[in-house]
């Protein structure tokens, strides 16, 4: 079924925020796993994880509307040097992953795909969701300081 050109544009677009948020979040994972901070290490590790279902979600959509998935285009990585950095870099991407899918879904209903909003939806939640947990480990930070905080992520 051929989708229309700017909702198979808007997803490649999707596609490389998605690509970019894995490869971010994995190096972020190893830091805290190279720094002994195991809970981090392990909870970073699922979000990216969860952000490469995305991606696969979404090559899979671009490809049946007929469109040719761009994997190889990534936007910039933004690597923080220390926790209390990351949670903020990521706090920030996910802030602009959820305005972009929300306008993706916008276009998707304007365009008639309800294929792509459904699809668009479903992945607005789980980024929803990130930035959720993401405000709570920030919310921890600035109860309990920052060296209490990684206390308690050492382990696993």
């Amino acid at each position: 079924m051929k989708g229309n050109d700017q909702v198979l544009k808007t997803l490649n677009a999707m596609l490389a925020d998605e690509l970019t948020a894995i490869s971010q979040y994995m190096v972020h994972s190893e830091m805290c796993a190279n720094w002994r901070y195991g809970r981090l290490h392990t909870a970073i590790e699922k979000r990216a994880i969860q952000e490469m279902k995305h991606a696969e979600k979404l090559i899979a959509r671009i490809l049946f509307l007929e469109g040719n998935p761009k994997v190889g285009q990534l936007n910039e990585i933004r690597i923080g040097p220390d926790v209390a950095a990351q949670f903020a870099i990521d706090h920030d991407a996910e802030v602009g992953a959820i305005a972009a899918y929300n306008a993706a879904i916008k276009q998707a209903v304007d365009s008639g795909d309800n294929g792509s909003r459904e699809l668009l939806e479903s992945i607005l939640k789980d980024e929803e969701e990130h930035i959720d947990w993401i405000e709570a480990q920030l919310d921890q930070i600035r109860q309990m300081g920052i060296q209490t905080y990684l206390t308690e992520q050492v382990g696993e």
